[in-house]
């Protein structure tokens, strides 16, 4: 299971926040809304001055108190959960992060009661001012895994805050919680006091439309206009030979002020390969726009990306991102991958990087650049039959050899290159430091240069415009997050608790290695001076002492 994989002994924590150090500063304008920070996930984050080493102290293991003594280039480090995979949403004076419960801020949920938590926090100084809390599904472990909490990044509009819970829920927040003293929602909540969230819609995927997640649901939503898009997480347990709900959409967007179902898509059907934990990403692409969703069965959808008159999805163009060849094995045994990674839009151009449950091992991954202009089905290869019929995609295996099916070129595809790895030795073979292998990560692109960790550790420095490599770099860990580039330095956090930084060069260089206490499934926030992490238990902001 994705969520499972890549555990360390996690630092206990308690009720109280350790608020200790300088405070994190905020620049003017210096917010970063959502995964990504725009909707094509491709914002660049300015940052200045910012330290490329640090000491972040000491934790007090049975108390989760951060003992700040030590520390160098710390302004805070602030108790969030016990397992920790969101990576923080920053507007303004508050900070947004998705968490389990093993924070226990709120009375009435101690911390040994298993929930689904989004915490705002004071970007200031770290401390709690509201949490949503959403307790555990009654479908099993298979459906909403234990102590996984909420596993996305949300988005912030104004007041407004929108986020996919472990429930399969689409929910709207009022950002100001109940400290406003004011109900902006339909007077659902059964607690309306200090430290509570104000709900001010819901959508139930599953009772709404039969959604049936595996393990979880884990989307971090994107909007164009009042557009929101949501990858639903509909699943399978890849070992069944069925699929609990094939027609069940993948793909639905909503009225982000109502919560009213716009439309929905169920294209990936019963060819989810696994889960999908996917999330869109959209943006104005040769003046119309798309929304790009990432399907379970290793296809990329792209939909025109607004309301539609008759309540219908408009497809635009579809990739298949796996050989045709490739086959699908449960347990990561085949080649075939499905996508947990989010597409990047930028300059014009989709990349998007392929992947398997991390519990499912390395193998080998692709990153693909595409022209999003072009229509229809826009994969490299296509699938013909003895007759030269187009043959229709299959879950397992794409072409059949025996019933005389073969793959050919497709003279409509919109491949603008691919990147699996390269000889750098030009020794004739595929080294381990030569592959790229399965991510879930998305690149960073900067300068000219595309930067992206795959799942075995190793950092692929490539240009942005041709796919040609620079670099690698085995930082012998395996990697979940995905890198950031800001200062002419690149950030990236490990399983094994550490962040990377490198200068930001077409030559490889050893990067500085700076120890954060835990684990870091997420991607560092760069704002202003400050770089925010989200490790397994805790934010810590970091800057140079002032």
């Amino acid at each position: 299971m994705m969520l499972r994989s890549c555990f360390v002994s996690f630092i206990a924590v308690s009720m109280t926040m350790v608020l200790t150090g300088g405070a994190a500063s905020k620049a003017a304008g210096s917010d970063w809304p959502q995964w990504g920070g725009n909707a094509a996930r491709s914002a660049m984050p300015v940052g200045e001055n910012l330290p490329a080493t640090w000491d972040v102290g000491r934790f007090d293991r049975s108390t989760g108190e951060w003992l700040s003594e030590t520390s160098e280039n710390i302004r805070y480090a602030a108790k969030i959960g016990s397992t920790t995979y969101g990576t923080p949403a920053i507007v303004g004076e508050k900070i947004f992060i998705a968490t389990n419960n093993g924070g226990g801020f709120i009375e009435r949920y101690p911390k040994d009661i298993d929930l689904g938590v989004l915490l705002c926090l004071s970007r200031e100084d770290g401390h709690f001012i509201w949490q949503l809390s959403r307790e555990k599904l009654d479908a099993g472990r298979e459906a909403d895994w234990p102590h996984q909490g909420i596993c996305c990044t949300p988005m912030i509009q104004g007041d407004r805050a929108w986020v996919v819970t472990n429930r399969c829920e689409v929910i709207c927040l009022d950002t100001e919680g109940f400290d406003d003293c004011v109900n902006d929602g339909d007077d659902s909540e059964t607690h309306s006091g200090p430290g509570e969230a104000d709900i001010v819609w819901l959508f139930d995927m599953r009772e709404t439309l039969g959604v049936r997640q595996h393990n979880m649901a884990s989307c971090s939503v994107t909007a164009l206009g009042d557009v929101l898009f949501v990858h639903t997480s509909n699943g399978r347990d890849d070992q069944e030979p069925t699929m609990e709900a094939p027609d069940a959409p993948s793909f639905i967007a909503l009225d982000k002020n109502t919560g009213t179902l716009l439309w929905q898509d169920a294209s990936p059907g019963a060819n989810v390969l696994h889960g999908q934990w996917a999330s869109p990403a959209a943006a104005v692409l040769g003046d119309v726009p798309q929304v790009i969703f990432p399907g379970g069965d290793g296809w990329l959808y792209s939909f025109r990306g607004e309301a539609t008159e008759d309540g219908k999805p408009e497809l635009l163009w579809k990739f298949d991102c796996n050989p045709k060849a490739a086959q699908w094995e449960s347990g990561g045994m085949g080649d075939r991958n499905n996508i947990i990674a989010t597409p990047v839009i930028a300059d014009g151009k989709v990349y998007i990087a392929t992947g398997q449950d991390p519990e499912y091992g390395e193998g080998q991954g692709r990153l693909w650049c595409i022209d999003p202009t072009k229509r229809g089905d826009v994969s490299a290869e296509l699938v013909v039959d003895a007759a030269g019929k187009i043959v229709p995609p299959r879950r397992e295996s794409a072409v059949d050899d025996a019933a005389g099916e073969k793959v050919i070129e497709n003279p409509n595809s919109a491949v603008v290159w691919c990147y699996d790895g390269f000889d750098a030795n030009e020794d004739g073979e595929r080294d381990f430091e030569e592959t790229m292998h399965r991510t879930i990560s998305m690149p960073a692109i900067a300068d000219g240069l595309l930067v992206i960790p795959d799942m075995a550790g190793l950092i692929h420095c490539l240009d942005v415009a041709t796919g040609k490599p620079y670099w690698t770099y085995d930082s012998m860990a395996e990697t979940w997050g995905s890198a950031t580039i800001a200062d002419g330095k690149i950030f990236l956090g490990n399983c094994d608790g550490v962040v990377l930084v490198f200068e930001l060069s077409k030559e490889q260089n050893d990067p500085e290695e700076n120890d954060v206490g835990s684990a870091v499934f997420s991607t560092p926030v760069v704002l202003g001076d400050t770089i925010f992490v989200s490790t397994r238990t805790h934010i810590v902001a970091i800057g140079k002492n002032k």
